[in-house]
């Protein structure tokens, strides 16, 4: 049977002038059922049309923060290393993406983006604005829980995995502030944060502020989550 393209948004690193992957997104993608292909850091719009018309779904990865100017806001000093080329790049396939209604999940970054390009706006460092005594930004191994959830009842999530408090991985220093419009919440944190969104009007836009990527191999709501992603993009509902 032939495989979901995934098209993987490349992570980025200026040092070493490279585009990259981590395995665990490829290879929590192909154990899913799916097919993944990294994507090459782009803003040409033929190339992103070619892309669109190419894959079944889109994986948002984590990365750099997102440019506080997508969200309208100034650059404050908590504000790490930002990526404007992924930026543009992303708002370009996820407008695309909404267009044709492809399946998209976003982890990490992918969730802030999300809420960002859709109009919400973003804390630029949990520690300087933000009052917790939640583990966001835990040491490795990182496929193992750092904190829970809670999962919002009767949202898509707790539909698939049957649970209200879920544990997660987390390593992230950015979250989600105000919730873009056309979002909903389908996970919080200890603390309160936003965790996890989906779009209720579109066939498949969920995202999530904890790591699959890593965990998948040892946990199985990890690999549900993943294995949800690749079904809808077979347009199984």
């Amino acid at each position: 049977m032939k495989k979901s393209v995934i098209g993987v948004v490349p992570l980025v690193d200026y040092e070493k002038k490279s585009w990259w992957m981590l395995p665990g997104y490829m290879e929590g993608i192909l154990e899913a059922g799916g097919f993944p292909v990294m994507l090459p850091l782009t803003e040409d719009s033929g190339v992103i049309k070619q892309i669109l018309e190419s894959v079944d779904g889109l994986l948002l990865t984590g990365g750099q923060d997102v440019s506080p100017e997508v969200y309208g806001e100034e650059r404050l000093d908590y504000c790490k290393e930002c990526s404007p080329e992924r930026d543009r790049m992303e708002d370009l396939l996820l407008k695309g993406a909404l267009q044709k209604d492809l399946p998209v999940l976003g982890i990490c970054r992918g969730i802030q983006f999300l809420n960002a390009a859709l109009g919400g706006t973003l804390y630029q460092d949990i520690p300087g604005q933000y009052e917790t005594g939640v583990t966001h930004c835990q040491r490795p191994p990182y496929d193992v829980p750092a904190h829970e959830v809670e999962l919002t009842e009767g949202g898509p999530l707790h539909r698939l995995l049957g649970c209200v408090r879920l544990p997660v991985n987390s390593y992230h220093h950015q979250a989600v502030k105000k919730l873009a419009p056309l979002l909903k919440v389908m996970a919080v944190s200890e603390d309160g944060l936003t965790e996890g969104v989906y779009m209720p009007d579109r066939r498949f836009v969920w995202a999530v502020q904890w790591h699959p990527e890593f965990s998948w191999r040892s946990d199985e709501n990890s690999r549900k989550i993943l294995k949800e992603f690749v079904r809808r993009c077979k347009n199984e509902d």
